[in-house]
Parts: C-alpha cells; sequence; structure tokens
C-alpha cells in the first residue's frame, strides 16, 4: 500500500486553521481598541508652526485694571460678553474659558464676570495667574 494513493474524497472539513486565524484577529482588535480607547504615550517632536488644539476650544477674557473687559483682546461691553459666550457655548458645547484679570482690578469687576459666566453656563473656567519668582513668597 502506498501512502497517498487513496483517492477518497474528504468528508469533513478541518477548521483548526480558520479558528486559529479568527483568533489572532480577535486578539488584534481587543489590542488596537484598548490602545486607541487609553492613548500611547509618545514623545512628540517640537514644530515652530504647530498649533494647540486646545486653543480652538477656549476663549480668553481680561480685565484690565482700568476695568475694561476684553474678550480674545477685543474690548466688549458686559451684554457683548454675554452675546459673545453664548455665541461661543452654542458652537463649542465644551468651552473653556481663562480669566485674566490684572492684579491692580477691582475685586468687583472680576466677581461680575465670573457672576456673567456662570449664569451663561461656562462649563469650564481657570483663572490665569503667574509663578512667583523662585526664592520670594
Amino acid at each position: 500500500m502506498q501512502a497517498g494513493s487513496s483517492k477518497k474524497p474528504y468528508n469533513e472539513i478541518n477548521i483548526t486553521p480558520f479558528v486559529d486565524v479568527v483568533l489572532v484577529l480577535l486578539i488584534i482588535f481587543i489590542l488596537m481598541t484598548t490602545a486607541a480607547v487609553q492613548g500611547i504615550r509618545v514623545d512628540l517632536p517640537s514644530a515652530s508652526s504647530a498649533k494647540t488644539l486646545e486653543a480652538q476650544k477656549s476663549r480668553v477674557i481680561s480685565v484690565s485694571n482700568d476695568g475694561t473687559v476684553s474678550i480674545d483682546a477685543v474690548p466688549v461691553s458686559m451684554s457683548e460678553l454675554e452675546g459673545e459666550l453664548r455665541r461661543s457655548i452654542a458652537t463649542t458645547p465644551d468651552l473653556a474659558v481663562i480669566l485674566r484679570g490684572d492684579r491692580a482690578v477691582q475685586y468687583d469687576r472680576i466677581m461680575q464676570v465670573l457672576d456673567l459666566a456662570s449664569k451663561v453656563g461656562v462649563p469650564s473656567l481657570g483663572m490665569a495667574s503667574t509663578r512667583p519668582p523662585e526664592g520670594g513668597a
């Protein structure tokens, strides 16, 4: 008898290689999904023309020492500020607002801006400051 001389057709299909491929694809899918959700830490290169994505989702309100209120360096009244914030929140629901107040400005003016931001429904509000010089208090 010769080993391979039988001409009988196969009665069953061997699915072991198919199962192996499916399991490998499942593992790859699980790993890629986990990496996409958590993110991968990389050391990015720097570029002089790089733009920050967060800058597109934030507005800066400045209050100068004479009480003038500006949004993104454009002087506005309190009613104009309210309208501008409402429009910005309508287009960007996760808007971040950064409040920059001069150290000599009246505390009441800062409170008016904070109250307006709360009334409009600003989702995220931060106050800008500078770091103190090293060794000083």
